[in-house]
């Protein structure tokens, strides 16, 4: 009897695993294959999007009381909000003059040229952020000719140094404009209140010839961080035109108020927004990057305070926004953010000759509360605003895009 075996071979083969991206968003990230879309999620966002993302907020914006309205007058670029002795302070520009602007061509002695021309700097308080008392005469006043802020002082930023109060500002003579050189000036007063003392030269000069600041330093924003003064600032140069930069942001660092300051080896270190708001937050620094740029409205945070990495994209943020950050001067490694702060509003949605209203905005940009209505990011809008001007189609590109019609509404399929 012949007796046969039967030998079977099993071969493992191993196949790919693939698995549907579950319904609940897993907290830690999937070690099986995803799309590039998905690994940015876990590797660059947050897989629980805004909702999770101290450093994401909308912004919600109410009109502010006791800021008369008189003709010919406008205030803009507040700074931080600070509270001291129980009461909140700000500084901001404010233009009185006789007339609106007219523009560089038509600017004279007393008719000014843009919305921060002829301007000093004045001073509000408030017991609520909400309704302010504005001083009757201005903090600080421009100096004498021929010294810079002759012409105009604007845009000011606040610092607490050692008990004593300083105020930056650009510093504009014998005019201001876009090519028209512009360094940061302070003056120290011993009380919010004043009396304020200018310093008799500039602080932070124009970069050299052919740097991206040459020409300009604008909206100096100070911090103390690393036992250091910071002070954030807007640069430009004096060439115009695309092939150059518009807008981008550095920093400069000193150990006395008056300096000297000593820019970053990498300047400049923010390569987008219109005005700076930079803040403590944790042990780094967060700022808030508005209007310009290819990563304009954003949130974006640096670990040492000039390495920036976006961490939110954000949606109608303030212009030019002054934050109540009661930690901004503390030095202390543990920046808990804000939650609201004064801005400023076109009211006609206009620009550089339209005058400006101060304003408040709420946020949570904040690690001490959570305020989630501030989390939503899916923000809708009425049509009033997507038919106001400035977004609604003009009429010149509606007679150019009808009279263009034939050549580029080509048939779907053809």
């Amino acid at each position: 009897m012949k007796i046969f075996f039967l030998v079977i071979l099993v071969v493992s083969i191993h196949l790919p695993v693939f698995a549907v991206f579950p319904a609940v968003i897993p907290s830690e990230k999937p070690d099986f294959p995803m799309s590039i879309a998905m690994e940015r999620l876990y590797d660059e966002w947050n897989p629980h999007e805004d909702r999770a993302n101290e450093l994401y907020s909308n912004f919600k914006y109410s009109p502010l009381k006791g800021f008369d309205d008189i003709p010919f007058t406008s205030r803009r670029d507040p700074t931080k909000v600070i509270k001291h002795d129980g009461l909140f302070h700000v500084w901001y520009t404010r233009r009185s003059t006789t007339c609106d602007p007219v523009g560089l061509k038509l600017a004279t002695e007393n008719k000014p040229a843009t919305d921060w021309d002829l301007a000093d700097i004045w001073h509000a308080v408030s017991s609520n952020g909400v309704d302010w008392i504005e001083d009757k005469l201005p903090a600080v006043s421009r100096p004498p000719k021929p010294e810079f802020g002759s012409r105009s002082i604007c845009t000011p930023g606040i610092l607490i140094w050692k008990n004593k109060f300083y105020l930056y500002f650009q510093a504009y003579a014998p005019m201001v404009g876009g090519t028209v050189y512009c360094p940061v000036r302070v003056a120290s007063a011993d009380s919010p209140f004043g009396p304020w003392v200018h310093y008799p030269e500039p602080v932070i000069l124009p970069g050299p010839e052919g740097s991206w600041n040459n020409i300009k330093i604008n909206d100096p924003c100070p911090l103390v961080y690393n036992n250091k003064i910071y002070i954030y600032y807007k640069g430009a140069p004096i060439e115009r035109g695309n092939e150059y930069i518009i807008r981008m942001q550095g920093v400069s660092m000193a150990s006395n108020p008056f300096g000297p300051f000593y820019e970053s080896d990498i300047n400049p270190v923010i390569n987008s927004g219109h005005e700076t708001c930079m803040f403590p937050w944790k042990s780094g620094v967060a700022a808030l990057v508005a209007l310009d740029g290819p990563e304009k409205n954003t949130i974006q945070y640096a670990s040492d305070g000039e390495r920036f990495k976006i961490v939110s994209n954000i949606q109608v943020p303030p212009v030019a926004p002054g934050p109540y950050c009661e930690d901004a001067f503390l030095n202390n490694k543990n920046g808990k953010g804000f939650l609201w702060g004064l801005c400023h509003i076109n009211p006609d949605g206009g620009g550089a000759v339209n005058k400006s209203i101060l304003a408040r905005f709420d946020c949570d940009l904040s690690s001490k509360y959570d305020h989630k209505p501030f989390k939503r990011n899916n923000l809708r809008f009425n049509k009033n605003t997507y038919l106001q001007s400035g977004v609604r189609l003009s009429e010149g590109w509606v007679s150019r895009i009808k009279n263009e019609r034939k050549d580029v509404d080509n048939e779907t399929i053809r």
